[in-house]
């Protein structure tokens, strides 16, 4: 009998990874360092690679004469996620493109880049809800906060790492919720 081997899909292979000590808090917004989220892709993938895309004239930024933006993708296993990304200042705002500077653009493709590779799993938690404004971003989050405070006893009491393993295939939905995932990488270290 041919035994049967499954492996996991690059989503859920970087999605596993806990980022949460590699970001950093800068005007009310979560970043992921550029450098370590490539890292990771890379080890996990050493095929991996990344385009940045010109323009016609052979620039690094697009632009429409008002603002500009970058292009960038991000290829694992011959799937591309490309990402867009404006062209922004200290305060997130876009800069108009008379004024952008080659280190703007040099941070916009750092920052796409790192974007692009949470399409593709690591990290992508850290943007949920980052398109929505502040009242329905705590909406948005409101249905894992409430799931999490149901189950969280249940993990602070969890007699071993096979428990913890269980509870996890049961919410998949809180799997990414960094609240949960603290609680179940803390109390995975206290059993064994």
């Amino acid at each position: 009998m041919e035994k049967k081997t499954t492996s996991k899909s690059v989503f859920a292979t970087l999605n596993a990874i806990n980022v949460n000590e590699h970001v950093e808090k800068k005007n009310n917004l979560t970043y992921l360092s550029w450098a370590w989220a490539w890292q990771e892709v890379k080890k996990a993938y050493p095929d991996a690679f990344y385009t940045i895309y010109e323009n016609a004239d052979g620039l690094f930024y697009h632009t429409d004469g008002r603002t500009c933006w970058v292009k960038t993708g991000v290829t694992i296993n011959d799937l591309e996620h490309i990402e867009y990304l404006p062209v922004m200042d200290f305060r997130n705002n876009s800069i108009p493109a008379d004024k952008v500077t080659s280190t703007d653009v040099n941070k916009a493709i750092q920052r796409s880049l790192t974007k692009a590779c949470a399409r593709h799993g690591l990290g992508l938690y850290i943007y949920a809800g980052e398109d929505l404004p502040d009242e329905e971003q705590q909406a948005a989050k409101a249905p894992f906060q409430e799931a999490f405070d149901i189950i969280r006893p249940e993990i602070e009491t969890s007699p071993s790492r096979d428990h913890l393993k269980m509870l996890i295939e049961k919410n998949p939905g809180l799997a990414t919720y960094p609240p949960f995932k603290e609680l179940v990488n803390r109390r995975w270290k206290q059993v064994s």
